[in-house]
């Protein structure tokens, strides 16, 4: 498995952790409370974890093009729901399942 992280610094984690898993709810299996959320997406999974300074996420996919996809997933929705932080895109670091 491949697995990609990434951390935005905003006071607003716990908050658009749960706006993420919400919305995400309506289609897929998510679980979620006010600082861990885990979204299974067709592609891949997704981990959020959240803290007075800020959100992280932990993807997680079979094949690098899987990857991409759940990154992209995730990116483009924490940008819509984080335009009052100005977020423009999101820093990863890729690495094996394991590492």
């Amino acid at each position: 498995m491949l697995k990609s992280q990434s951390r935005f610094q905003t006071e607003r984690g716990s908050r658009y952790l749960a706006q993420m898993c919400k919305h995400f709810a309506h289609k897929v299996e998510v679980t979620h409370d006010d600082t861990h959320g885990t979204i299974a997406l067709p592609p891949g999974s997704a981990t959020l974890d959240a803290d007075d300074h800020g959100l992280s996420f932990e993807v997680i996919a079979a094949d690098p093009e899987s990857l991409d996809r759940v990154k992209s997933i995730m990116e483009s929705h924490i940008i819509r729901f984080a335009f009052r932080d100005n977020l423009e895109k999101l820093d990863w670091t890729d690495g094996q399942d394991g590492q």
